[in-house]
């Protein structure tokens, strides 16, 4: 195995090139408008789960928080569907680089805690100073719950890509291994060929349950602020 285990990770280009909008724009024709009278079975699917994500997500907040249904509904669905498309062979996966997620965290992030401070100012100040705190710890502890406020969008960009990096990583060494293993020993490559079957299914749940994560995240952030 001479190929380097971070090659499928690497920004792809097209004639000097990056083409990662392109990639990031393709998921939006999985999903396409709805324009028959009588949606077809897979449309209507599609409906389906979203109206139950969204039922779910969305049955805690209030009126101004249910404002952000269109925002997660699209944030779960670009994440899932990206997740998924990564795992097709020689893809890309956007959400394996730390720069894209932030991206998407932080604005988020910013977002909901821009909403608290206008609609709910003082709950929100009261967030860096619990009720009950003894005097001589009143500096530290406002220092300690600014720190773990900022470090709420890191943590969500973080978590989602040490997530899907490990688990291409998993699936490209066990892959490796189940090639090189063939010319040796049938029987042991018939059985970690079966764990990289295990593990690829493994890999799609976990694309759909780190979407959802992710976009949960930031509903209880929102939940928080509104």
């Amino acid at each position: 195995m001479n190929e380097n285990l971070f090659t499928s990770f690497i920004t792809p280009t097209m004639v000097g090139i990056p083409i990662v909008p392109l990639i990031i724009m393709f998921p939006s024709i999985l999903f396409p408008s709805p324009s028959r009278l009588v949606d077809n079975r897979l449309v209507s699917i599609q409906q389906w789960l979203v109206r139950l994500t969204s039922k779910q997500m969305l049955s805690i907040h209030s009126h101004k928080g249910q404002t952000w249904a269109l925002m997660l509904m699209s944030l779960i669905l670009f994440i899932g569907s990206t997740n998924l498309l990564g795992l097709l062979p020689h893809s890309f996966t956007p959400t394996t680089q730390l720069s894209m997620n932030l991206g998407m965290a932080i604005p988020l992030w910013a977002g909901t805690v821009a909403t608290g401070f206008r609609y709910k100012t003082k709950a929100s100040l009261a967030h860096f100073l619990p009720q009950g705190t003894p005097f001589p710890l009143i500096p530290m502890l406002v220092i300690i719950e600014t720190i773990s406020l900022f470090i709420q969008p890191v943590a969500l960009a973080v978590r989602l890509t040490a997530n899907i990096t490990a688990g291409h990583l998993l699936i490209h060494l066990i892959g490796g291994a189940t090639l090189t293993l063939t010319s040796i020993s049938t029987i042991t490559a018939f059985i970690t060929f079966t764990v990289l079957v295990l593990l690829t299914i493994l890999e799609f749940a976990v694309a759909l349950i780190q979407a959802y994560v992710f976009t949960l995240l930031v509903s209880l952030y929102l939940h928080d602020n509104t």
